[in-house]
């Protein structure tokens, strides 16, 4: 398995720092706006990426923090007249509705950064202890010239960054590039912590430092976050944790592309951003996923109703698909191919091996599954993971969901129709390691619309067995309208699907 890491510019061969083990902090919000696509894109990439780990069998403790204090938050809430704490939770909670709503799995750990304020002061007092931080009038500032490998993160040297970079110019300190570590208050009224260097409260960067080396250690697998994050979010972080600490912070940095609309980064000073909710208005949630999936990762995502219409018809596809399946053989067929098949695909996932030994444990297996079929599955299950072993290149696992659900189309018409079983599990356990439920209904709209199609198959059903061939026809007739057809199956309910 190999990923690109943006400090080295490679893509490297990933071998976790401690065995099976893989430690993943993902930046998480800052509470002060409701979400937005760009998070959307965001926080479904590290899902997956997540999802997968998981399902290749690593032990992932996953650590994605919420910055609940920052200058945004203050000044936010001052213009709402409520406190920080008021409109960090009002907004925490926005953000954990948006992300269930999109399927996204929450982290093992979600620490806050007012749960870690203890944490933070330790780190900045080792940093004050070796050399790399210094105290000025109630702040404190991260000495950037001490830290030789500074900019590397970010391609830029100390040079360059003088010469006007994004800074925050203060005569409090010794260089223009330094960064707080702790900021001073400038009235009682003011949210803040007792320090030794007064009350105050943390600088941004410190937060992520901090949490990552309280639940994760001092060194970990994998850090993730938006591409605008490198600069100077992430750099500062691995300026003060390997000050602090004395180690590479970070084994694999990891950043995913931005959201454009006509080709600029989506922005509010811009007002070209959507929420989620507005997204979900429009949209359902599996379909937003597909859309930020049929990108790679670290690429830019042009949104547009264009793109998203196309990720709609997509999601039809593939759902059309398993329904079809379904209504063929039978949802109990399907559950059943499931069980015989995942133990195999787990292996293959976990070893790339096939495992024989579970093969011959089911000595049924290839006379329900012909050897063809199977190694059909197996040819698939290799290119999708090749896929995805390859940082994680979810257009082309997308390719491969295309590719089964033909195929099981294929043989539900063949002399074995029965087989195309294996098709609809296998292509329902695929696109769970990528977050999608192929059997659920997305809204209460759907569920509705499933409910009344069923109630019209069954009036047809009846004026079938009357044999009031005129109002069956009707019904067919009129449903054709409204693009869905109608199949009557020989000893077999009939079944019913959206036409394109």
């Amino acid at each position: 398995m190999k990923i690109y890491d943006t400090l080295s510019q490679k893509i490297r061969e990933f071998i976790p720092l401690e065995g099976n083990k893989v430690k993943m902090y993902v930046c998480g919000p800052t509470v002060y706006d409701l979400p937005h696509l760009g998070h959307a894109r965001c926080y479904i990439t590290w899902d997956v990426v997540s999802r997968y780990l998981r399902f290749k069998g690593y032990e992932v403790t996953y650590v994605r923090n919420i910055t609940d204090v920052d200058d945004k938050i203050i000044k936010r809430a001052k213009e709402n007249d409520v406190t920080p704490e008021e409109l960090a939770s009002k907004y925490y909670k926005e953000f954990q509705k948006a992300m269930e709503s999109l399927n996204v799995a929450p982290p093992d750990i979600e620490p806050k950064a007012t749960e870690t304020i203890q944490e933070m002061i330790d780190i900045i007092k080792k940093l004050e202890a070796n050399g790399y931080a210094y105290a000025s009038d109630g702040d404190v500032y991260f000495r950037v010239a001490k830290f030789i490998k500074y900019g590397r993160l970010s391609k830029q040297s100390i040079g360059d960054l003088q010469s006007g970079a994004r800074v925050e110019a203060s005569t409090k300190k010794e260089n223009p590039l330094d960064f707080a570590l702790w900021k001073a208050v400038k009235n009682s009224e003011e949210i803040s912590w007792d320090s030794p260097w007064g009350k105050g409260r943390p600088g941004w960067h410190i937060e992520c430092s901090a949490m990552s080396k309280k639940y994760l250690g001092e060194q970990i697998d994998i850090h993730a976050g938006g591409q605008d994050l490198i600069f100077p979010h992430h750099e500062n972080e691995k300026a003060q944790s390997e000050a602090a600490f004395g180690k590479n912070f970070v084994n694999f940095w990891m950043h995913n592309g931005f959201v454009t609309t006509n080709n600029e980064k989506m922005s509010k000073s811009l007002k070209n951003f959507f929420t989620i909710n507005d997204l979900l208005e429009k949209y359902d949630a599996t379909t937003i996923r597909f859309f930020i999936l049929t990108n790679h990762y670290r690429m830019p995502v042009e949104f547009s109703d264009d793109s998203l219409q196309a990720a709609k018809n997509g999601v039809k596809r593939l759902k059309n698909a398993y329904e079809d399946i379904k209504n063929t053989v039978g949802q109990e067929k399907i559950d059943e191919a499931d069980k015989l098949i995942n133990p195999i695909i787990d292996e293959i996932a976990k070893t790339g091996q096939l495992p024989f030994h579970k093969i011959d444990e089911m000595p049924s297996l290839e006379e329900k599954i012909p050897t063809e079929n199977l190694e059909g599955i197996i040819i698939n299950f290799n290119d999708f993971k090749n896929a995805m072993d390859d940082d994680f290149n979810t257009s082309k696992a997308l390719s491969v969901l295309f590719d089964i659900a033909n195929k099981g189309q294929k043989i539900k018409a063949s002399a074995n129709p029965e087989a195309c079983a294996y098709c609809a599990a296998f292509l329902s356990i695929l696109a769970s390691v990528l977050g999608f439920d192929l059997k659920k209904s997305e809204s209460i709209d759907d569920n509705l619309s499933v409910q009344l199609m069923d109630i019209i198959i069954s009036i047809r059903q009846k004026a079938r067995e009357e044999k009031n061939w005129v109002m069956s026809d009707f019904i067919r007739d009129e449903l054709g309208k409204l693009n869905i057809a109608i199949k009557d199956q020989k000893d077999k309910p009939t079944s019913w699907s959206l036409q394109d």
